[in-house]
């Protein structure tokens, strides 16, 4: 694997106008963005996007900035309760010009430059820089791979050298992130502040599309896309290596920071208090700050060092003793109970449903399998898609139309309970597309794929020929929609086979 840094300037262009890197959370796979990105991406090799702006009437250039919902917001619940967190599917227009713009041989040498200062201090270790993959895995299954071999591996050995570890991550990171700051980080503060208004520093470039996107704000980036992931790492870069040089009274250390989420390795609480003291400083400077009831000291480094619902999972390993499907579903929902919204949830919801993927028939009630199953998505929210997909499977069993119709209408009730559930209605319309298409659902991504005339983004701004282009290209692929069996194919809603397996 390579991660970006890697890269030249025209193969990280490549890599960062991927569908896959143009939104990195999981959808049905008859969405499809890459014929609308391919299409914008030729009309703007080599222009600004300032020249499809739309003229009005005073002979002046209308500007993205504002226009209000010019991305486009998934919500998605968090945690099954009121907390919530919103996707963006940025404006193609937008996403493909910035990534133009980054990629320009100049910027991108400027921006690898940069990086290179970010990571001198060998003892504050990045380790989430985007990643390419050369294998057949996805770029986002080397991802997790990634943070594995890497984070967790690397933590337990460190144990070797440290007696503490602590665990620390940025409240609402993406959201609290100043776009002005994005220049400090490339350019330096001084520099960016006395330049603000110079048009070709990549770093105010930057910062202009960000505002684009946001009605002109300053605060927050969007959420969802392998881009953003970089941007920000070009902050939390810059924190690291302003970081670097306010401990240097400290002598010995390891920070491993992936993404907002540092690991602190010492050998005295001392070290560490001094360390979180001066992090949290360089934080607040740039609007950020630490999450003070994630903040959590650890003398047992190889225990804490992985993952808390990884280690129950491994360490009681209940489902050799289950014998049905039914307990296995409550172990399962046990392990949910206690450590909800977690990565181990849905990786063991994926074995059970490669363990019941081939069955022709199941003696145990189908209706009580489904009630446990949406219960553990009702409050996971992260296992929408696996769940969707073995509750599919359950519905392959029910005996008629009209029982499978009364069961969607009780799930269906069941989670409009929840607060913004957009995420949740395009995994539940899979389910459904094959059952009873005549469902109606408010989220626009699934109007979308019954009407093509639905817009998501609001283009206003932009002249006749680019904007075309954004409403006639379809997104939704009518053929897989014909294609697709009423049970969810693991190929589906599988991150990374081999992880699973």
């Amino acid at each position: 694997m390579n991660n970006i840094l890697d890269l030249s300037n025209q193969q990280a262009r490549k890599f960062l106008l991927k569908e896959e890197s143009y939104f990195n959370f999981d959808l049905p796979e008859y969405f499809n963005f890459s014929k609308l990105i391919g299409k914008l991406s030729k009309k703007l090799e080599g222009k600004n996007l300032s020249d499809f702006y739309l003229i009005d009437s005073n002979n002046k250039s209308l500007r993205p900035d504002k226009f209000e919902e010019v991305n486009y917001k998934l919500l998605s619940n968090k945690n099954g309760q009121y907390a919530w967190r919103p996707f963006q599917l940025i404006h193609p227009a937008l996403y493909v010009s910035l990534v133009d713009k980054i990629t320009e041989k100049n910027q991108w040498e400027t921006i690898i430059k940069k990086f290179k200062e970010f990571r001198q201090e060998p003892r504050i270790e990045c380790l989430s820089l985007p990643i390419q993959s050369k294998t057949k895995e996805s770029d986002k299954a080397e991802q997790v791979s990634q943070w594995w071999q890497e984070v967790e591996q690397k933590s337990i050995e460190l144990s070797l050298d440290f007696t503490y570890v602590y665990h620390t991550d940025i409240t609402d990171c993406y959201s609290s992130i100043y776009t002005h700051s994005i220049a400090w980080a490339l350019h330096d503060k001084e520099i960016a502040k006395t330049c603000r208004e110079d048009g070709n520093l990549i770093g105010n470039i930057i910062d202009k599309h960000l505002k684009s996107m946001s009605c002109g704000q300053t605060n927050g980036i969007p959420q969802g896309s392998v881009l953003m992931d970089f941007i920000a790492e070009m902050v939390l870069g810059y924190v690291d290596k302003i970081l670097a040089t306010k401990i240097e009274n400290v002598e010995k250390y390891k920070i491993i920071r992936y993404r907002d989420d540092y690991r602190i390795f010492v050998n005295n609480p001392q070290d560490a208090e001094e360390i979180i003291k001066k992090l949290t400083e360089v934080l607040i400077d740039l609007g950020l700050k630490l999450n003070d009831k994630k903040t959590i000291k650890s003398d047992n480094i190889i225990r804490d060092s992985i993952k808390p619902d990884k280690l129950y999972w491994e360490i009681s390993n209940k489902t050799k003793l289950s014998k049905n499907i039914q307990s296995k579903l409550y172990i399962i929902s046990d392990l949910a109970e206690r450590f909800p919204n977690s990565g181990s949830v849905s990786k063991q919801l994926y074995k059970l449903y490669q363990r019941i993927s081939n069955r022709k028939k199941i003696s145990e009630n189908i209706k009580v399998l489904i009630s446990i199953i949406v219960d553990i998505a009702f409050k996971n929210p992260r296992t929408y898609p696996i769940a969707t997909a073995i509750i599919s499977k359950f519905f392959s069993f029910l005996k008629s139309k009209k029982e499978r119709k009364d069961v969607l209408e009780r799930i269906k009730w069941k989670f409009e309970k929840l607060p913004n559930t957009g995420y949740l209605q395009i995994w539940i319309q899979r389910l459904t597309i094959k059952i009873d298409t005549t469902i109606k659902y408010e989220e626009k991504l699934c109007q979308k794929v019954k009407n093509t005339k639905v817009q998501l983004w609001n283009s206003e701004w932009l002249n006749v020929k680019l904007k075309s282009i954004i409403d006639k290209t379809e997104i939704v692929d009518n053929n897989k929609i014909e294609k697709l069996k009423p049970v969810i194919d693991s190929n589906e809603v599988a991150l990374f086979k081999q992880y699973y397996n």
